[in-house]
């Protein structure tokens, strides 16, 4: 074993990765606790398997494989639509623990994150692999889920370390031992190295990235391009790519879709999914205080032909009741009657911030006003008791026909399909929202 280390000082930086385990699978445990230990799988909606939980990989279930073939392999496998909303709660919830710990987060996607943790050592009385153990027990303890933790001198390093251990793994990797993890992996492991690269690198007999880091940097240089180079200084030890804790907020659009099974020709039904997917799309762009300009409504056919329409709002807004009417109008464009249809669309396009959003003479500014402080007040329950707390009357038969095929078969537990607190929330009966203001 190779004994001389690459980086001599052992912590010039310490950033944290956190991969959480499984996730989609994982939030449907957390939620249904009757679930754990079981075979899951989501992707019921298309037809593959979209995310298994490790009692299924464990089973031969892989990502990809169609619906049919896992009944083969795992009989027992319980199928489940996909939720994406209630995923994207536990994500910023998760990322809200991690916040707790250092306020330089990187969100990098739905189920992963960095962070930098250099200089907090004193601040939480630990290491940093202690500090990196703290957050994965609070993860687990708040949301239900675990998560694998790699600690490391730069953020390719980190990924490794994550990776290294699965599921709940926790792999801290000083700078003096950065060789010790680098001697048996596969160039082709490391993070923003593909097979074509690998492939390439192969010809001068590196096929490890400890060969790939020993080469010197005359030859990085002469033979590959600047992302390559840099990555070659993150697995040495020097950090070059920065812990970005910028939100996303520049998007031009946001759209949501709605596989639905078994396909529909029901204009009330699909009616309601599309409504749904309006109400989802607007509670992302409330989140990032952003209008639209424009409306896209689209709808796949069985066939999987589409139609669509784009539409001007009267003013931009992120307010389902303000774009009600237009969706209206959409939909009977496109719907074609006694014709079965597999999934709903809605695109929010144009969006531009919402404090600059500026009023008219036209505008009834009073009722503007009013329907911000309802929404305001829908999102804080939102935020308090899960997704769809309070929810349209136009998007309520997509809610009953989910809780009716829940008692039907293999998804009854989608009769609570939300995240912690709904099902207090639904014994409360709390109202569904038809705004007329």
């Amino acid at each position: 074993m190779t004994t001389q280390p690459l980086t001599i000082h052992s912590w010039p930086r310490a950033i944290l990765h956190i991969d959480a385990d499984a996730f989609f699978t994982s939030c449907e445990q957390a939620i249904h606790p009757e679930l754990k230990g079981k075979p899951v799988i989501t992707g019921k909606e298309r037809g593959i398997v979209s995310a298994a939980s490790y009692e299924a990989k464990g089973r031969g279930v892989e990502r990809g494989m169609r619906l049919f073939e896992v009944k083969k392999v795992c009989p027992d496998a319980v199928i489940l639509p996909s939720d994406y909303e209630t995923y994207s709660l536990f994500s910023v919830r998760m990322f809200e623990i991690l916040r707790r710990f250092s306020p330089d987060v990187e969100e990098y996607s739905i189920d992963e994150a960095f962070v930098d943790l250099t200089g907090l050592r004193r601040t939480f009385h630990g290491s940093y692999g202690e500090i990196a153990k703290k957050i994965q027990e609070a993860v687990e303890r708040e949301l239900g889920i675990t998560v694998s933790i790699g600690v490391s001198v730069s953020k390719v390093l980190a990924k490794i370390g994550s990776k290294h251990k699965k599921p709940k793994g926790l792999t801290v990797i000083p700078g003096r031992e950065i060789h010790n993890y680098l001697e048996k992996l596969p160039i082709g492991k490391v993070w923003g190295i593909g097979a074509n690269t690998s492939e390439f690198l192969g010809k001068f007999g590196i096929k490890t990235a400890l060969e790939f880091v020993r080469k010197d940097e005359l030859f990085i240089k002469t033979h590959l391009s600047k992302p390559y180079q840099e990555i070659w200084h993150e697995l040495n030890g020097w950090s070059v790519y920065p812990v970005s804790t910028e939100t996303k907020r520049d998007y031009q659009s946001i759209s949501k879709t709605r596989t639905f099974t078994p396909p529909s020709d029901d204009e009330t039904f699909i009616f309601a999914q599309i409504s749904k997917n309006l109400e989802n799309a607007c509670i992302k762009a409330r989140r990032y205080d952003l209008a639209a300009t424009r409306l896209i409504v689209f709808l796949r056919q069985q066939d999987f032909r589409d139609t669509g329409v784009e539409l001007k709002v009267s003013r931009p807004t992120a307010y389902p009741a303000e774009l009600i009417e237009s969706l209206k109008n959409g939909f009977m464009k496109v719907y074609k009657p006694n014709t079965l249809y597999r999934s709903t669309g809605v695109v929010l396009a144009g969006l531009m911030p919402e404090k600059s959003v500026q009023y008219t003479l036209f505008d009834d500014v009073t009722r503007i006003e009013r329907m911000a402080r309802i929404y305001g007040a829908v999102d804080e329950l939102s935020e308090r008791f899960g997704k769809h707390t309070i929810q349209h009357a136009s998007s309520l038969p997509a809610k009953l026909q989910s809780q009716h095929e829940g008692e039907r078969g293999d998804v009854a537990m989608r009769k609570t399909e939300i995240f912690k607190g709904e099902n207090k929330r639904q014994r409360l009966g709390l109202p569904v929202l038809n705004v007329k203001v």
